[in-house]
């Protein structure tokens, strides 16, 4: 990888904060965007414009063909086997949400279970608490070690024959931690369960291949992977879509309509209602395809490298505590330094130019785990150096010896 030529296409990369040069590390939160998928929402604008699916006009038809188009992108992409499988949604706590009420609506009764784990995002936690509130489920949880790796023992052991589905994520936007998905499901599967995975933190960062992990359901979001905010996918397995009730009604899901009856579009129709962002689709797909043309697997070498880096660095600074030290570790560093409150830490390494997210991370159950109220979090993206990771030690230390 030649990072700097990537860098060039990232015009953001090139300002200044506070008038430091921007070192940004909140890749977790989401991803700067390169220039081919800034000019891919221009062009569509400018060009293509035009509502899809419904008009015979050229524009209408061209602007499907780009959408569709975006769809098979992502299909490829995650090497699912047909485009019905691939649902665009404003993101990925759209696509929980989505799942969530569908999947409890049709296959969920006062009693049923659902296990995710201490880990997860508030959006893999709240929906099905609202679940909960509406129908009475239970909610399960996976524990984890001090390293922040799940217990596979204690997992097992949560299933019962009132257990309808798991959802957990695959890799921890706090911890980093990349968990066993693939076991985690064979073992669901074991079971008779279907398993929901929250790849948000994965698809930038791995290969994710939904038919080698088997996952019955995938959410994930553009801006994460250096595309554009408000758009995101959800996976599911032709048969399970097929049994789910539509998530939402209007426009474009629909078959027929009379007052008496409607019937529903096909797959994967039936859950897209009304106009989708058919300019957002188009730029995400832009955006998968330069990370393909760079190769997920260098970004993760690359990443990896940044990682054990900025650790060993890190550890030898007095007061470190870095939360998250599973054998198997993405490129997330959350951390605290004795007792410098993380926002007093944040807001000072801003003044340095030096962007990382401060606070609880849309994960408070976790932080209870923790014992903590919020961490410090550096999160790596692809175009991220070890200049940077230096200029972040210095910045830590800097702040440190101010307190």
């Amino acid at each position: 990888m030649d990072i700097q030529r990537i860098r060039q296409d990232f015009p953001i990369l090139d300002r200044t904060v506070y008038g430091k040069p921007l070192v940004y590390l909140d890749n977790g939160a989401t991803t700067q965007k390169p220039r081919m998928v800034v000019e891919a929402i221009t062009d569509e604008y400018y060009s293509v414009n035009a509502n899809v699916h419904r008009g015979v006009h050229y524009l209408s038809q061209q602007a499907t063909e780009l959408h569709e188009g975006s769809r098979e992108t992502v299909r490829r992409y995650i090497n699912a086997r047909s485009t019905s499988e691939i649902i665009f949604t404003r993101g990925t706590t759209e696509g929980i949400n989505l799942l969530v009420a569908s999947f409890g609506q049709e296959f969920m009764q006062e009693g049923d279970e659902v296990i995710i784990s201490v880990m997860e995002h508030h959006s893999n936690i709240v929906p099905w608490q609202l679940l909960q509130a509406r129908k009475g489920i239970k909610i399960k949880v996976v524990p984890m070690n001090d390293k922040g790796e799940l217990l596979l023992d204690e997992y097992e052991k949560l299933f019962t024959e009132r257990t309808k589905i798991v959802s957990i994520m695959q890799v921890s936007n706090v911890l980093g931690t990349i968990n066993p998905i693939k076991e985690m499901i064979a073992t669901a599967h074991k079971h008779g369960v279907p398993f929901m995975v929250d790849a948000a933190q994965s698809i930038p960062h791995m290969k994710v291949d939904v038919q080698d992990l088997d996952a019955d359901f995938i959410v994930f979001s553009a801006h994460k992977v250096y595309g554009p905010t408000g758009i995101g996918v959800v996976y599911g397995k032709e048969e399970w879509l097929d049994r789910l009730p539509p998530y939402q009604g209007g426009g474009e899901m629909i078959k027929q309509v009379s007052f008496e009856k409607t019937t529903f579009a096909d797959l994967p129709f039936k859950f897209e209602a009304g106009t989708p962002d058919y300019i957002g689709t188009t730029a995400f797909a832009k955006a998968l395809d330069y990370v393909k043309g760079i190769g997920i697997e260098n970004i993760a070498a690359h990443e990896h490298f940044l990682l054990e880096y900025a650790t060993e660095q890190m550890k030898e600074i007095p007061g470190m505590r870095i939360f998250g030290e599973a054998a198997n570790k993405g490129g997330v560093i959350s951390f605290l330094v004795g007792d410098i409150h993380h926002f007093d830490m944040g807001t000072l390494l801003d003044r340095l130019g030096i962007a990382v997210r401060t606070g609880h991370h849309c994960a408070q159950p976790l932080m209870q785990r923790l014992g903590v109220e919020g961490t410090i979090r550096a999160s790596f993206g692809m175009y991220n150096t070890r200049e940077e990771v230096d200029t972040l030690v210095a910045g830590i230390k800097r702040v440190s010896q101010m307190f």
